[in-house]
């Protein structure tokens, strides 16, 4: 038999403590902790043996096990929390993060983490407080209304507001405005988790005054109006502003609740974009309950705000579920850090990355990646082609999803005409492999940069020197 002729050398394999007391071992163990390094070990002599089993040949030596050992952990230890370059043209990319944080909410977080707090603690009475008296008055003054409250995302605020005053009650909402946003959030599932009975008025392109009207009842707990934040109907349409519904909800005595979805602090127009309704217009248009994002447009940590009547956000507060959705320490002090940038309306677009990368020329991205183009050509080899293109960047998060914002990035496609657009996907694979991954996106037959959300220029060009393509760069 072959395995006579050729006997299989398990028994030259290395023994576990052997592989321990090398000397790449003994710091793998200062490194990790023995019993990782043990695991690790038993495991890639494990894999030797399969390998000698399948192919036979020589067995590895013990420095080798122990190579691949410490290689393993390696690898096991990166992060899975880890930054990337965002170059998809897309500035607040729900799965990269949504909004960077300022330095000041940096900070804030940071001071947080290492230090006690006076979280709920009235420093001048001397006795427990709230933690929404932190960040409560900074929202009072920036958005007009009688009292506010904060909860994770605005997810958790629109189903804590439904839920006090619409929980085995009737919400009246547009077929128009029940979306769908990413992630299978749904308002009609969000209504029912709830408790409310969701009453559908006027149809998906038209809804009236008379629809709402007409729908009130003495079961009614409150009336809805949802910013259609990540689509938009065009053509044959109609809907009812907040500012009509108001007066409607308060003759009959029910909140008009207004979801704003992603919500601004500032008129986006000023920086070149849409005019958005910024909480304060919908606070003034009255609004009982106004709810919005602390991550998107807002630019701060992942938060929902709700803003509204006092007496209403006292109901709020005494709900249950509001300890479920509270916030934690680091996130309210990165979110006063932040509230307190809007305080400086003339600054806030250098020292908010968000509105500082929306706002961002044109030319200067443009000059940016001319900058860059031989970097990149150098980085992919003679295989590829580098071009700098015209590029559309976009909001992101549900945010003004019809407007898209000049910019410029860079497209690399394959020198040899016939190639798949495999070799393209291999390509956006070795970026995403880099040890600071790069995430683009596949258009045109071409991998393309948006470097809009490129800063750290320096950075790029260093990790880009890492790029490892099949059959060499």
């Amino acid at each position: 038999m072959a395995s006579q002729a050729n006997p299989v050398p398990f028994q030259k394999l290395p023994s576990v403590d052997q592989v321990l007391r090398t000397e790449t071992a003994k710091l793998a163990v200062e490194r990790f902790g023995r019993p990782l390094v043990v695991t690790s070990v038993r495991d890639s002599l494990g894999a030797a043996r399969e390998a000698i089993r399948a192919r036979g040949g020589a067995a590895c030596s013990t420095d080798d096990i122990a190579v691949k050992a410490v290689a393993q952990l390696e690898t096991a230890s990166l992060p899975k929390v880890r930054p990337v370059f965002n170059l998809t043209g897309t500035v607040l990319h729900t799965n990269l993060g949504r909004a960077l944080l300022a330095e000041e909410a940096i900070d804030a977080a940071v001071t947080a983490m290492r230090h006690a707090l006076a979280l709920e603690y009235d420093l001048d009475g001397g006795k427990r407080g709230e933690r929404d008296s932190l960040i409560r008055q900074l929202l009072i003054d920036l958005t007009g209304a009688e009292d506010v409250t904060v909860v994770n995302n605005n997810a958790a605020a629109v189903l804590l507001a439904l839920n006090t005053f619409a929980n085995g009650r009737e919400g009246v909402v547009s077929r128009g405005e029940l979306i769908e946003i990413g992630g299978a959030f749904r308002m009609p599932d969000i209504m029912k988790r709830a408790g409310t009975h969701i009453v559908e008025v006027g149809t998906t392109n038209r809804t009236h005054f008379s629809d709402y009207a007409g729908a009130i009842r003495p079961e009614t707990g409150l009336l809805l109006k949802v910013h259609t934040s990540n689509y938009r109907i065009e053509g044959f349409t109609r809907e009812v502003p907040a500012s009509a519904l108001a007066p409607l909800a308060g003759e009959h005595g029910i909140p008009l609740v207004n979801d704003l979805g992603s919500g601004t602090l500032v008129d986006l127009s000023q920086y070149g974009l849409s005019r958005e309704p910024t909480v304060a217009n919908a606070v003034a248009e009255g609004a009982d309950i106004v709810t919005f994002s602390g991550d998107k447009l807002l630019g701060g940590p992942q938060a929902g705000f709700i803003a509204g009547r006092a007496d209403l956000i006292a109901r709020i507060n005494k709900n249950p579920m509001k300890r479920a959705m509270r916030v934690d320490k680091i996130r309210l002090a990165a979110i006063e850090a932040t509230l307190r940038l809007y305080l400086d309306p003339e600054r806030i677009a250098q020292r908010l990355p968000t509105l500082r990368l929306l706002s961002r020329p044109r030319d200067a991205i443009e000059a940016l990646a001319y900058d860059l183009a031989s970097a990149v050509t150098d980085a992919t080899g003679d295989g590829f082609s580098v071009e700098v293109v015209p590029c559309s960047s976009q909001i992101g998060s549900g945010s003004l999803p019809q407007e898209t914002i000049a910019s410029a990035g860079i497209a690399i496609r394959p020198t040899d005409p016939k190639a798949g657009g495999h070799v393209v996907a291999g390509l956006a694979a070795a970026f995403r492999a880099l040890p600071v991954p790069v995430i683009g996106r596949i258009a045109d037959q071409a991998f393309i940069l948006d470097l809009r959300c490129l800063e750290d220029e320096a950075g790029f060009r260093r990790n880009l020197g890492q790029l490892r393509l099949e059959g060499g760069a």
